[in-house]
């Protein structure tokens, strides 16, 4: 092989590995479309979720301002999920994550999330819980504490058949990792704020008579 040939074909050689490296950091090998993470504040986060005044408040209990942006799919896998385990026939099914808060520069533990899955009938009936968890009118059952809050709700639909005499059981969680926020009664009403307003979401898409109960602002009376 000749020498200008031989450094012809390296340079060919550097060019195909350097492309390549391009792909594997900036775009996917399949689509072309670029891999970069695209963070937002929190009234754009989960498609628009939360509004103004509440973004502020799902700053200040995560204490965090830009989340990893995974668009609006959430609801469809909740609704999917809940209606799935509805019609399984069983007593309880997983569920799914309505909203994921992943803080830019966020590791493990960091972040928090709003999640929905099918609770067994004999969930609600103890209601023992940890030490700093405070309890609520709203829904079947419903409490706070400083680092999330949870909500149990019953839901009969159209789109669920049976459910006009056996309930679809909604359980919903919003939980929050690593944060400074202070345990105060202004942090556990924001969490079953943040909580209240991904539950009407779903059960408004399950279209669940009298929004399965859920007022159209939380009700924050404590029991």
């Amino acid at each position: 092989m000749g020498l200008a040939r031989a450094g012809r074909l390296t340079a060919a050689v550097g060019l195909v590995v350097a492309g390549a490296g391009l792909v594997a950091c900036g775009s996917d090998a399949d689509t072309g479309k670029s891999t970069e993470k695209t963070f937002v504040g929190a009234d754009k986060v989960c498609g628009g979720l939360f509004d103004a005044s509440l973004a502020k408040k799902v700053e200040a209990v995560t204490a965090d301002s830009e989340f990893f942006d995974k668009g609006a799919g959430g609801l469809e896998e909740v609704v999917e999920a809940l209606t799935r385990g509805y019609e399984s026939g069983r007593s309880s099914a997983t569920g799914a994550d309505l909203c994921e808060l992943s803080p830019k520069g966020g590791g493990a533990g960091d972040g928090a999330s709003v999640t929905f899955s099918m609770y067994a009938p004999q969930d609600v009936k103890d209601p023992r819980a940890g030490s700093g968890t405070v309890f609520y009118t709203m829904g079947k059952r419903s409490e706070a504490r400083g680092t999330g809050a949870s909500l149990y709700l019953e839901c009969v639909s159209p789109r669920l058949k049976g459910s006009e005499t056996k309930p679809l059981r909604v359980y919903g969680s919003f939980t929050v990792g690593e944060s400074d926020a202070p345990d105060t009664p202004e942090t556990r009403d924001a969490n079953l704020e943040i909580l209240h307003t991904g539950a009407l979401s779903v059960v408004k898409e399950l279209g669940c008579e009298n929004n399965a109960g859920l007022p159209g602002t939380p009700d924050l009376t404590p029991k």
